[in-house]
């Protein structure tokens, strides 16, 4: 394919369709317009409507002259957006991206017009924020974004580069009023702060996009330590070994354990928080039941093994409920639900609970019945898995453990079949 100047030669790894994010500003417009010119084939516009100003509506007309000018398809995707307490502007973009993505399909590519100014004012967003490697990495040209790909094919291309190509083609485009407002953090940089840069160093937005694409290098050798380290320490059920992670120096064991979090799906600790997870659970008593809480997660500790889960809710204090044994059925927030995956449609009533003291079970392959607490203590559970775990009940006592399965008496001959404990707690037992 013949491409621009503006627009570099890349193998896109989806299925060819590509789809631009389209503002009807200077900088959607000039990649639109040289995306077209380079013969994209299946290309089509994307216009949110977020309905935030007064003239989003003649935004929309603009949008759709200048697609028909191109004889570029144009979708239009109204949003409604509310401020969940991080500021109109984050979201607003939380809104528009959820909206982009909405319109992909598998293997769609969606193109944003990205410059080097903007990557320049991402990496002092981040400065101030206080962020590390992986945060000044900033805006990657190339990334998943599922069910597709996010690609910002001008990166490398400063603002007034993007001026010149559309006033050489002629390009007409509209000026959105916030971008020149010191009340959002990247139009205050933008206005105030980067002109005052470029005058004193005019390679300042080149420098800051450099030390962006190294800090993306240093980020990703940083993940391969981090993996290559999780290679010895990882213990049963997803959990660290303690011992092992406190040989580590104190940043190649915050660098595992940031790792760890990205690789289980949960939010990024601040660093303030992983620093505490030194003091408050790694070095805690050995008999202690630690837990550190960041926004969207926690960390806790049971014996010599560091766990890490989403925020669990208190643990209910008391619970019983009749089950038909057929339809799935939802145990209170945090203890999962249980399945039958063969029920047939063939009932089997039985009672749910949780634990309680002084319960007793024989398990398959026990010579004897013991306690519960003897049996989760043999097998390392720790104390807010004990406090989830379901119990089925029939008139002649405690039938199944999610963890441990059917009583020895009651295997196979149950009638049930295999019951599924789903959505444990994290640090539950397999069955």
């Amino acid at each position: 394919m013949a491409t621009p100047r503006l627009i570099p030669a890349v193998a896109l790894p989806g299925s060819g369709r590509v789809r631009v994010a389209f503002s009807g500003g200077l900088d959607s417009t000039v990649l639109l317009h040289a995306l077209m010119k380079a013969g994209v084939k299946d290309l089509a516009a994307v216009h949110v409507h977020h309905g935030l100003q007064a003239v989003a509506d003649d935004w929309v007309s603009h949008c759709e002259q200048a697609c028909a000018a191109l004889g570029v398809p144009l979708q239009v995707s109204r949003v409604a957006v509310e401020d969940a307490g991080h500021g109109i502007e984050a979201a607003a973009r939380e809104a528009r991206y959820a909206a982009l993505r909405a319109g992909l399909q598998s293997g769609d590519t969606l193109a944003t017009a990205h410059h080097r100014d903007d990557q320049a004012e991402t990496v002092l967003l981040r400065l101030m924020r206080g962020t590390g490697p992986a945060g000044l990495a900033a805006i990657r040209p190339l990334t998943e974004f599922a069910p597709g790909w996010l690609w910002r094919p001008l990166l490398d291309v400063p603002r007034e580069q993007l001026l010149a190509y559309a006033r050489r083609h002629g390009l007409k485009w509209i000026e959105d009023p916030h971008n020149q407002s010191s009340r959002f953090s990247r139009s205050f940089l933008r206005a105030e702060i980067l002109p005052r840069l470029l005058a004193r160093w005019p390679a300042a937005s080149r420098n800051l996009a450099r030390a962006a694409e190294l800090s993306a290098e240093t980020a990703e050798l940083l993940r391969e330590l981090a993996v290559s380290d999780l290679d010895g320490l990882a213990e049963p059920h997803g959990a660290l070994s303690i011992p092992r992670l406190l040989a580590l120096s104190p940043p190649r064991r915050r660098n595992l354990v940031r790792g760890w979090i990205e690789g289980r799906g949960l939010p990024m600790p601040f660093h303030d928080t992983l620093q505490r997870l030194d003091r408050e659970v790694l070095e805690a008593a050995e008999d202690a039941d630690p837990v550190l809480a960041w926004p969207g997660g926690e960390f806790r500790r049971y014996r010599e093994q560091l766990f890490a889960m989403r925020v669990l809710p208190a643990a209910p204090k008391k619970f019983e409920a009749e089950w038909n044994g057929r339809d799935d059925f939802e145990l209170p927030p945090g203890c999962g639900r249980l399945h039958r995956p063969v029920a047939r449609g063939r009932p089997w009533p039985c009672a749910v609970r949780l634990a309680r003291p002084g319960d007793r079970f024989k398990p398959v392959g026990s010579a004897k019945t013991r306690s519960l607490k003897n049996l989760f203590q043999e097998r390392g559970v720790p104390t807010w898995v004990r406090q989830r775990t379901p119990l089925l009940a029939r008139e002649d006592g405690i039938v199944w453990i999610g963890g441990f399965g059917w009583a020895a008496d009651r295997d196979a001959g149950s009638g049930a079949g295999e019951i599924e404990w789903l959505e444990r707690p994290a640090g539950a037992p397999p069955d």
